[in-house]
């Protein structure tokens, strides 16, 4: 209890313990700290205040008006003193608040950590790029955990791949040979096992790799494993210079936290790399061929996947040149059931199958009975294909076809004239019956004329004015009528542009579409009379 004077009036046993000074009669600004006797005389009215008395504070006012609280430090611990009026005199109640003090402050770096993890886990997967999650774990280290940071990846071939971003901020990509067993705890860190407490480790015995430019000397360092999915992503390395505090258990165990995001977004980036690489194999076995000249007949190819994300589908072609001179070409092309990865893979299989039966392709109904009993001892009946085969023998100027269909809509054949045929052949779609039955069909093309190979994407692709017709075979060979003369790339380019402006943003099915054209007698003039120039009839 003071009083307005600042004459300590009471003090209870509690406040004599904490303040033995602060005893009656004595001065509040002698026995107790300075923050206390100041929150005093600002609280206290002075009714005896003149106008003369202008060296006083304006804090010091009549109607001063008490804090709700004032907070210091008597020794090593925090006070809060409250005040509460009583009479002329302020009785000071004084609260020990150093483990709330200390509980808050934790709890607001809990705060502050658990935003920063939030957002590096937002950062580390916003890309599956692993290059880019190097770089971006460097970056975050050492910007929130320490003064500099490397990350070190499994080695490859003999190198491990490492990136380091120092205080400013920049991350420099290297690949080093270097010996893990020279840093204590980083070979066992790339193996996953738990890390050292960074007290155990001293940092005159980093290899100099470690240290770089703006980081004169290693005061300490945090070597920790990145944890991966099953195997450990590589290994994060703190470092702060020698002038900067060691770290603490608590920073150590946060290190921890953030190298376990890091590490999971690293190892999915790497898993995902990985499986674009064996996509990417694979799809390029599955990919249909570049269409080219066999010999001398001019062949052209369009192909469009039902999905927008995918390269291959259900709809497959291949062209087959003839082993020696004078034998037949074999163009192939199918349409598998379904569409997506399943449709692929099975077209793989028939595709395969049929570049092992090439030697048979002279008859074409013991290829589709061959390829038949292969898809019938699959043992799953609902996945078939429709198949049109087309064997090509040139004749001077004239291209003879045999064209067979198994289950497949049959070739059509754009005259010069502008005049479409309908190929008769017809058959049995593999893969569904145990026995299967065929027509072939022969075709003459003279020079300019094309034989077209479709399926069925282009005729049942729905859309129109209002998105519920179908595109349909009457279409198609109405469009084709004006194709007459037209070069095998013009055709295949605009059947396959007609039915995507039907389909519009609409869903479709696979799209595949051949065209076979004779050579034409002579060539036409190239633009400003040079090159080559195209046959014409």
């Amino acid at each position: 209890m003071v009083d307005t004077a600042g004459v300590i009036a009471q003090a209870n046993d509690a406040a004599l313990r904490l303040l033995p000074g602060a005893v009656p009669g004595a001065a509040l600004a002698d026995s107790a700290p300075a923050w206390l006797s100041h929150a005093h005389a600002a609280a206290t009215p002075l009714p005896d205040v003149t106008p003369s008395d202008t060296a006083l504070p304006d804090a010091v006012l009549p109607d001063a008006v008490l804090p709700e609280g004032v907070r210091g430090s008597i020794g090593a611990a925090t006070f809060e003193a409250r005040p509460v009026r009583d009479g002329d005199a302020i009785a000071w109640w004084l609260a020990d608040t150093t483990d709330l003090d200390r509980a808050t402050q934790a709890l607001h770096l809990e705060r502050e950590r658990t935003s920063f993890l939030d957002k590096a886990s937002s950062e580390l997967l916003s890309s599956l790029n692993l290059d880019r999650c190097l770089e971006v774990t460097a970056r975050l280290a050492a910007r929130h955990l320490a003064d500099a940071a490397l990350v070190i990846l499994p080695p490859y071939r003999r190198r491990h791949p490492i990136a380091y971003c120092g205080p400013d901020g920049v991350v420099v990509r290297e690949e080093l040979a270097v010996d893990p067993e020279a840093v204590p705890g980083l070979a066992e860190a790339l193996q996953g096992y738990p890390p050292l407490p960074s007290r155990w480790i001293d940092p005159a015995t980093a290899p100099g790799w470690l240290a770089r430019d703006g980081l004169d000397e290693i005061g300490s360092m945090v070597v920790t494993a990145l944890p991966g999915h099953g195997v450990p992503a590589g290994a994060l390395v703190l470092l702060r210079g020698s002038g900067q505090a060691s770290f603490s258990d608590g920073e150590e165990v946060f290190a921890r936290l953030f190298a376990a995001r890091a590490g999971a977004a690293m190892s999915a980036a790497r898993l995902y790399a990985e499986q674009a690489d064996i996509t990417d194999t694979l799809m390029r076995e599955l990919l249909p061929p570049r269409a080219r000249s066999l010999h001398g007949v001019e062949v052209a190819a369009r192909y469009r996947p039902s999905e927008h994300t995918a390269r291959v589908g259900g709809d497959f072609y291949d062209l087959h040149p003839p082993a020696e001179a004078g034998q037949e070409s074999l163009v192939v092309l199918g349409d598998v059931a379904g569409k997506g990865l399943e449709a692929a893979v099975l077209t793989g299989k028939i595709r395969h199958t049929l570049q092992a039966l090439l030697p048979m392709a002279g008859d074409h109904q013991r290829v589709l009975e061959l390829l038949n009993g292969v898809l019938i001892k699959g043992g799953d009946r609902s996945r078939f294909v429709t198949l049109v085969l087309a064997s090509i023998q040139r004749a001077g100027n004239r291209v003879l076809l045999r064209v067979t269909s198994a289950g497949h809509a049959p070739p059509l054949v754009v005259r010069g004239d502008g005049r479409v045929d309908v190929a008769s052949t017809k058959g049995t779609l593999i893969g569904m019956l145990e026995r299967v039955t065929s027509v072939t069909d022969t075709v003459v093309l003279e020079p300019g004329e094309t034989c077209l190979l479709y399926t069925d994407g282009i005729t049942e692709a729905m859309g129109g004015p209002l998105g519920d017709e179908m595109f349909g075979d009457e279409r198609l060979q109405e469009e084709l009528r004006q194709c007459g003369g037209m070069p095998p790339e013009a055709i295949t380019e605009r059947v396959e542009m007609l039915s995507s402006q039907w389909v519009g943003g609409g869903d479709h099915d696979d799209m595949a579409v051949i065209a076979i054209t004779a050579p034409r007698g002579a060539h036409l003039s190239a633009v400003g009379g040079h090159g080559r120039g195209r046959f014409t009839a």
